[in-house]
């Protein structure tokens, strides 16, 4: 009986990839103006069938609750008519960023008569792999398809309802604008086996994109047989510079640790100039804790703090996710940076200062997905960049790097004109 499901599961597997290679042949020559109509059509039903939407998310909200899900696991969960207008308005603007398919990178005329144009296509299919958030489904299928991608989506079993309603909307708009059905693919299992089938699939799946926990990306990491576009952690540091102006340094701080800390891009770490601590790093402990923060803090920055808890070495190593977060007093820019090249992830780091030739050494010499120069970290988001929405974050350095939005999840293709040349 195990060798026969495991024998209907890949055939399931091999079934929903080849059927997604197909459909990226021909989603990659569809018009913008289908694709425009589908997204449109889309945000119009994400309205209309509001009811129809929030009763299936009801169900996966009260096995949540019936399971002992903390809180915050349960709100990420939640839709309300509020919720899903807002996710109406985001398929709407990723509709009106310029169509990607086809756009010229660059082109030249070589001394031949040779016209060489480098073009933006899109990478094929892709595989999506989630947790929790059903709203991630309608901005991964909006990403993918205005790209002329294909996608199969594999959320967590948490959002099983939620999201298998919301992939009913989006395959039923794929058929009334002419598109192909199987462009947009939800994994009908819940069995994590069939991740292990999926990531097998390398001669159909052109990439895999986990967004999701450290034991879930370097699983995928580990198994799969097609590029990858991951982060593993979110290490994200704030660092106060000698010059740093007390209150922005001070809103910044608590903006990046509170406003959401259990997303990847809160900080995890502040690092403050001697300087600057002398200055005013008490009053700044002050109103950090009064927001809730718990401090882990080194030797110097212990010295006067009630509260805080002396730092170890691992917590400087550590995502907490949480309203915690660890700080050292630094003697220099320079041993900020070497801080964050030794604990951080490469995600997000963020200088607060005055000094302009401060801010362009942070710049050049930390190297991170994003570097940010007195704002708060929490800005390394798809849509705080104008990209509509993301389908992830990347730490990687090949490809894509950063938020991954409609060009980050494409390639290209050099297109040759000639008239007659030989070589």
């Amino acid at each position: 009986m195990l060798i026969k499901l495991m024998t209907d599961l890949s055939q399931y597997v091999r079934s929903v990839a080849d059927q997604a290679r197909q459909a990226s042949i021909d989603l990659a020559a569809a018009t913008g103006e289908q694709k425009l109509a589908w997204l449109g059509r889309c945000a119009d039903m994400l309205v209309s069938r509001a009811d129809e939407i929030l009763a299936e998310n009801q169900k996966d909200l009260v096995a949540a609750e019936q399971a002992g899900l903390s809180d915050a696991m349960v709100d990420r969960l939640r839709l309300t008519p509020e919720r899903l207008q807002n996710l109406a308005s985001a398929v709407l603007e990723i509709g009106q960023l310029p169509d990607p398919v086809g756009e010229v990178i660059d082109s030249s005329k070589r001394p031949n008569g040779l016209l060489v144009t480098r073009v933006r296509v899109p990478l094929g299919v892709v595989f999506f792999i989630y947790e929790s958030r059903p709203n991630v489904t309608m901005d991964a299928a909006a990403l993918c398809v205005k790209s002329g991608n294909a996608v199969i989506l594999r959320g967590g079993k948490e959002a099983i309802h939620s999201n298998t309603i919301l992939h009913r909307v989006i395959a039923d708009a794929l058929r009334a604008e002419g598109l192909p059905e199987h462009a947009v693919q939800l994994v009908e299992t819940t069995d994590r086996a069939a991740v292990g089938e999926f990531l097998g699939q390398g001669d159909l799946i052109d990439v895999t994109i986990p967004r999701g926990g450290k034991s879930l990306i370097e699983r995928v990491a580990r198994e799969a047989t097609m590029p990858v576009i991951k982060h593993y952690d979110g290490i994200c540091h704030v660092y106060v510079d000698a010059s740093a102006d007390p209150q922005m340094a001070t809103r910044i701080a608590i903006n990046s640790k509170c406003q959401r800390p259990g997303v990847c891009n809160a900080a995890e770490t502040l690092l403050i100039h001697r300087e600057a601590a002398a200055k005013f790093w008490p009053e700044l402990a002050a109103e950090l804790q009064a927001a809730g923060v718990e401090l882990r803090c080194c030797e110097k920055s212990v010295e006067g703090i009630d509260g805080a808890i002396a730092a170890t070495e691992e917590d400087f190593g550590t995502e907490y996710l949480d309203l915690i977060l660890s700080v050292r007093i630094v003697d220099s820019l320079d041993e900020a940076a070497a801080h964050i090249r030794r604990f951080g992830s490469g995600h997000t780091e963020s200088i607060v200062t005055a000094d302009l030739a401060a801010a362009g050494w942070f710049q050049t010499h930390v190297d991170s997905s994003a570097v940010i120069v007195n704002a708060s970290t929490r800005f390394n988001d798809g849509g705080e960049f104008g990209l509509g929405a993301e389908i992830g974050i990347s730490t990687d350095r090949f490809h894509a790097r950063g938020p991954c939005g409609l060009r980050e999840i494409m390639t290209y293709k050099y297109v040759v004109h000639g008239a007659g040349q030989v070589r």
